[in-house]
């Protein structure tokens, strides 16, 4: 079955529509510090909102587990919204109380409102079917229809992304119906040379990507934390680098599986390492085989890939004609071990074809070493999502608006 989408639902001039979006962007001191997920959802609102829809917002922002809490309130985004709309955002102190029905019954054609954090009512994550139901269905009193355009959360079955959209006429919005495409497109038939890059911290985080896309890539790269336990599988000493000993064996398998399947495992030949986890710690380049012969010994962290591995992760991409890219490849915070993040996201933006970046991390790492989102094919906004599809999983938010 096919995903329904926008025009499925028909006209909604005059219709009051929620619309499901992911506004959980990082706060500090009550500011905005990445607005993408913010941006992202722009093009379904305003194509909502010239249609002369009554648009009602509504998103979680954080873990305020399901209490109101200041720190984690959606007004800084209603007022970011409503700087990127050029127009008034009205915002609801509550969720489906007074504040929330008074707000969606004011608004007229073509006005937004923005209602407060979903996850400050516990109907919303509630584990319980008749908690969660009931709360969707307070939420369902406050619109006519649904659009669900919060990708960052399809892979949970939560009130407003699962049961309002079994309550109300409901149908993805243009992000979400681009994020689909765009995944699909990364399991089904890839264009060739495909090129996966996997960085991040731990190897147990990708165990079902790499499982899902190793029959399917022709290159699959390897950085970040999650490469000392590919190190460690090929017999090197890692100090007191990242290690998760007990996915030795399984990432043995996987080396093994490549190597009967033709494809290729790049692994790192170089890496950046550190006397202690700092940004002033003093630090140097080792071989991959000799990460243990520096200053720190046994001692030493390995923060980064190195330069020669940059250089061989950067040909690797740019020969390729479809790339994902999910995990930073060192602690791209630290300025010092940023590098080789940097060398991928900008080999990314030099593919001759779809270079896709795997939302979370990433996401964040290429807006904060200056890249911008147009330099890439597509910048995911869901990191879990992104990957649960990627490992060939069910959404609940995606199998309930028609996705099989």
């Amino acid at each position: 079955m096919a995903l329904r989408t926008l025009d499925s639902l028909g006209s909604l001039a005059g219709k009051r529509v929620i619309v499901r979006v992911d506004f959980n962007v990082p706060l500090k001191d009550g500011v905005i510090t990445d607005d993408g997920r913010v941006r992202a959802a722009l093009p379904t609102l305003t194509r909502l909102l010239d249609q002369g829809a009554r648009v009602i917002a509504c998103s979680h922002l954080g873990r305020p587990d399901g209490a109101p809490d200041p720190k984690y309130s959606l007004a800084p985004v209603a007022e970011r919204l409503s700087e990127l709309l050029g127009k008034p955002v009205a915002f609801a102190a509550d969720t489906v109380g007074a504040s929330a029905t008074d707000t969606a019954a004011g608004l007229a054609d073509g006005e937004i409102a923005v209602i407060e954090n979903l996850r400050f009512n516990q109907g919303e994550t509630a584990k319980d079917e008749g908690e969660r139901r009931a709360f969707a269905e307070q939420l369902a009193a406050l619109g006519d229809v649904l659009v669900s355009d919060g990708f960052g959360v399809v892979h949970r079955k939560q009130a407003s992304v699962y049961d309002l959209a079994e309550l109300l006429p409901s149908a993805a919005g243009f992000l979400i119906e681009k994020e689909v495409d765009v995944l699909d497109r990364l399991t089904e038939n890839p264009e060739r040379p495909y090129a996966v890059v996997l960085g991040g911290s731990k190897v147990s985080d990708k165990l079902g990507v790499i499982e899902h896309l190793l029959p399917r890539a022709d290159k699959i790269l390897v950085g970040g934390g999650m490469m000392y336990t590919f190190l460690a599988a090929q017999g090197h000493k890692v100090g007191k680098s990242l290690l998760e000993q007990d996915q030795i064996e399984t990432v043995k398998g996987y080396l093994a599986q490549a190597a009967e399947r033709g494809v290729e495992f790049v692994l790192p030949v170089d890496a950046v390492v550190a006397a202690s986890f700092s940004a002033d710690a003093a630090h140097e380049v080792a071989d991959a085989d000799a990460l243990e012969e520096t200053p720190a010994g046994a001692d030493g962290l390995g923060l980064d890939i190195g330069p020669k591995t940059s250089a061989l992760f950067a040909d690797a991409i740019r020969a390729s004609k479809t790339v994902f890219w999910n995990g930073p490849m060192g602690v791209f915070e630290l300025a010092p071990f940023a590098d080789g993040t940097k060398a991928v996201a900008q080999a990314l933006t030099e593919v001759d074809g779809l270079s896709v970046v795997g939302g979370g991390d990433s996401a964040a790492a290429v807006r904060q070493l200056g890249f911008s989102d147009d330099q890439f094919g597509h910048i995911s906004t869901g990191g879990g999502a992104s990957l649960e599809f990627l490992e060939g999983k069910k959404l609940p938010g995606l199998e309930v608006l028609g996705w099989a």
